[in-house]
């Protein structure tokens, strides 16, 4: 049997993913032999670690919970917007941990600095946004003093990070912390105000379940983010509120966690962002909302649930507005997308999060190097993530809706707006519209309008 060739070095494949996207050429040796075998590797084979998200509008976060900092790079930021730093911490303090009996205790100010991408009167110069937090009440001993530095926590990302990459950073959970999500934050509330300056958009997000508790009466079009913020468990319906708080407090003072659901709106989102067939608006949205840690699912308008019905009772009939001749949709079960599409009508989605991993109660799991143990969680965290994951998902949501946008304008806005055939969804006017819907008279004995279909 011929022996294998050697595996490249890391150092080599750190300097493919270094180096631009041309085709690099190597030899492997064979041992006991002098037959040469050279293999083209074209760098963007090995590129895609993870920390990256957008295409034109693009963040790359870094940074561990219990390092010196997490932060972003924000690329691709239109220039002359105006920033204040102030508008970026606002949306940090939403996401800071502290804040209430139901969220960590660790206390961090979570101070944000810009360090690049503005000038000296704060409009962004069209290059790479810095931003950086620097940690301040990390307390590694409470990590690698004791088991926790050799034995896994269960439906934590200890094992897997370990099984990836042969090492891990213990304290903290490293990159698996939510602390990674502050510099999605800080992008996300640039993003929100680019969007809102764009076309009046708004993202807004609140806890809608907290197990089996669940609001039914927040009207999405209308809630406010003051009516979010007034309580602790940022649900806009008090009463549900109340009744969520008692919840989690209940199980917090047993060592346990809960988790639940966070429904996210965006309004005034013009129709046509999203591409088909890979980058639809919702496969993006997804993804960009699943990748945020304890994210176990996502829905979008009906979700599951419209699977109960029938596609008469399902779909959403279509009618002009009579005030803006515009054509719009008598309900929103689609949840403002379709076909991968905007359709100009409200976007709503939903992300549900798992318990808190880390729990005050013991549990079996096993060590590093094979051994069975039992694991009880000791210290600061999160009892119920949802109440910080508001922010988050609000930020991703943004970041995505921000990236389709640009993607837009540069496919479809150089051609201009003109002569397009029908304006769809709020916040559009029809050219000449005088306020008269006319109706389309069937003559005979037709009641509607025939379609001959030939689907796979």
């Amino acid at each position: 049997m011929s022996p294998l060739p050697h595996s490249p070095t890391p150092l080599l494949l750190l300097l493919l993913l270094l180096l631009p996207s041309t085709a690099l050429t190597f030899t492997p040796l064979l041992p006991h032999t002098t037959k040469t075998t050279t293999k083209t590797i074209s760098s963007t084979q090995l590129q895609g670690t993870g920390n990256s998200f957008g295409r034109t509008f693009r963040i790359t976060t870094y940074g561990e919970s219990h390092g010196g900092g997490v932060g972003v790079i924000l690329d691709g930021c239109p220039p002359r917007i105006p920033i204040d730093r102030d508008e970026v911490q606002k949306e940090l303090d939403r996401r800071r941990p502290g804040q209430s009996r139901i969220t960590t205790p660790r206390n961090e100010a979570d101070s944000v600095e810009i360090l690049s991408g503005l000038s000296p009167t704060g409009l962004t110069l069209g290059t790479p946004i810095s931003m950086i937090v620097r940690n301040k009440d990390q307390r590694s001993n409470d990590y690698t003093g004791n088991d926790l530095s050799l034995a896994y926590r269960p439906s934590h990302a200890d094992a897997t990070y370990d099984a990836k990459y042969g090492v891990r950073a213990v304290a903290g959970g490293g990159r698996s912390s939510a602390r990674e999500t502050i510099g999605r934050v800080a992008a996300g509330a640039i993003a929100k105000k680019i969007l809102h300056m764009h076309s009046g958009v708004e993202i807004l997000a609140y806890v809608s379940a907290v197990q089996d508790i669940k609001t039914t009466s927040v009207d999405d079009d209308n809630f406010t983010m003051e009516e979010v913020d007034s309580n602790i468990v940022r649900c806009p319906d008090q009463e549900t509120a109340d009744k969520m708080i008692e919840r989690i407090d209940k199980i917090r003072k047993t060592g346990n966690s809960v988790g639940g659901v966070v429904t996210c709106v965006a309004r005034n989102v013009k129709a046509g962002l999203g591409s088909p067939v890979f980058d639809k608006l919702e496969a993006d949205l997804a993804k960009a909302c699943m990748s945020l840690p304890a994210s176990k699912g996502f829905e979008i308008g009906s979700g599951f649930e419209g699977t109960m019905l029938t596609g008469k009772d399902h779909n959403d009939e279509f009618y002009i507005d009579k005030e803006t001749g515009a054509a719009r949709t008598k309900t929103n079960r689609s949840g403002g997308i379709q076909g991968g599409i905007s359709n100009g009508e409200t976007i709503v989605l939903r992300v549900c999060f798992k318990p808190t991993s880390t729990i005050g109660q013991s549990q079996a799991t096993v060590t590093r190097d094979g051994k069975e143990v039992d694991l009880r969680g000791k210290g600061r965290h999160d009892p119920c993530v949802l109440p910080r994951a508001v922010p988050m998902v609000e930020a991703m949501v943004a970041c995505t809706i921000m990236d389709a946008l640009m993607m837009q304008e540069a496919q479809c806005g150089i051609t201009g707006l003109g002569g397009r055939p029908n304006p769809l969804g709020k916040g559009v006017r029809r050219e000449g519209f005088d306020g008269v819907v006319e109706k389309v008279e069937l003559s005979g004995s037709k009641k509607a309008v025939g379609l001959n279909v030939d689907e796979e």
